[in-house]
């Protein structure tokens, strides 16, 4: 007997799906900011996660669990794979792709001939990065708090190409729009072909005017990319509103799903001149999919990211937003006026969602995370730039107020 997709089509943990629909319908009169506090909806949502380990788990931004239902699917389609890999793989599961391209647009708001399916915000921004026509004494900004794999990228094309690389020095943390964007204008000449921002400083958690920003890079004609690793499933927002022309983004992350996926997003008109780091047949193809030329890929976590957005879909992204903030909230406004307590994101919803960084006065980062593991087996992340020594705290919708309040405790013993 020949097997199909659907023999394996996996009943999503305790049907959580439906589920989810009857637990939204009876908490629906309440508004996504009265939801987010709510424990009893939010306990439910956590059972589809695994959380049975002594590790409590506070660092999402780096990557995040998948829920029961995205584990099923990809373990199912697995099992199917291995009767016949190149079969099932590419003969069967591989159709599916493009239902998939075609949901991840309608999430960004944009045309799916414009989304190609890869493996991480890395291998997005690096095709984007090396696939640009720059030649020597062209100048690009970023600022000094890109993410290192990208200011690596930028210093090889520095060093090979003789790019120019200028940099806006933010001042961070700040909700000061115009100060923000004055920190790339500034570093703008007649030279600056590219202007590249992160849309959620991975660093401190600082959301950026990334649509204001891009605005005044059009005025002089340059390229926008925008780094969007923490962003995408993080809040509302669509790539259409940031006036950007490249978008990546890493889908383990705020979506949620099957570690190793990710997204590019390239605008129609500058695919063809866009050389890809993978080359297909046709270099100069106007095709999104040109992108997607990695050789043997694990589509069975392609696939799973099917599962993903139906998950995140049904909670949904203003819901899961007010959950985060709520969850950032309620750690730092209990943390926030101890002694030698210094907090490096704002706390204004435009500026900020999950994911904070704090410091204690004569403590490293690595001495706080160091601590909250060995004392309260607390995982969570540390950073060190622009004299910012601090530990990385990242909730997720799993988390409980129970963790919540153990680590404001630890924090309290440090202090």
């Amino acid at each position: 007997m020949v097997l199909s997709a659907a023999t394996v089509t996996p009943l999503f943990a305790e049907n959580s799906i439906e589920l989810l629909t009857e637990k939204l319908a009876a908490h629906s009169h309440l508004s996504a900011e009265e939801l987010a506090k709510d424990e009893v909806f939010w306990n439910w949502v956590r059972m589809n996660y695994l959380t049975g380990t002594d590790i409590i788990n506070f660092n999402s931004g780096g990557v995040s669990p998948h829920a029961k239902p995205v584990q099923e699917m990809v373990e199912k389609l697995t099992t199917l794979s291995n009767y016949a890999p190149s079969y099932y793989m590419w003969r069967v599961l591989e159709k599916d792709r493009e239902a998939i391209r075609t949901k991840l647009a309608a999430m960004a708001g944009v045309d799916a001939e414009e989304i190609a399916i890869n493996r991480n915000t890395t291998e997005g921004l690096d095709t984007i990065i090396f696939g640009l026509n720059l030649k020597n004494g062209d100048e690009i900004v970023h600022s000094n708090f890109i993410y290192p794999n990208m200011n690596q990228a930028w210093m090889q094309r520095e060093m090979r190409d003789g790019v120019v690389r200028k940099i806006a020095q933010l001042k961070l943390p700040s909700t000061d729009t115009n100060a923000l964007v004055k920190a790339y204008t500034d570093q703008f000449t007649k030279k600056t072909k590219v202007v590249h921002i992160t849309h959620l400083i991975n660093w401190t958690g600082q959301i950026m005017p990334v649509a204001e920003i891009a605005l005044e890079a059009k005025k002089i004609g340059a390229k926008v990319i925008v780094d969007g690793a923490h962003s995408f499933g993080h809040f509302d927002f669509k790539i259409s509103d940031l006036h950007c022309d490249y978008f990546a983004t890493s889908l383990h992350k705020w979506l949620g799903a099957p570690f190793g996926t990710g997204m590019l997003w390239m605008r129609k008109a500058l695919i063809a001149e866009h050389w890809a780091l993978f080359p297909g047949p046709d270099p100069k193809s106007d095709d999104i999919r040109k992108f997607e030329n990695q050789g043997t890929r694990n589509i069975p976590l392609e696939i799973g990211i099917n599962a993903a957005i139906e998950f995140h879909e049904k909670i949904g992204i203003n819901r899961k937003y007010e959950r985060l903030y709520f969850l950032k909230q309620y750690w730092v406004e209990r943390v926030k006026n101890l002694p030698g307590i210094q907090i490096y994101c704002p706390e204004e919803k435009a500026f900020s969602g999950a994911l904070t960084a704090f410091g204690i006065e004569g403590k490293t980062g690595n001495d706080i995370s160091s601590a909250l593991m060995q004392n309260a087996k607390i995982h969570t992340t540390t950073i060190a730039i622009e004299g910012i020594d601090a530990c990385r705290i990242t909730p997720n919708v799993f988390t409980s107020l129970a963790e919540m309040d153990l680590l404001v405790a630890e924090i309290g013993k440090l202090v």
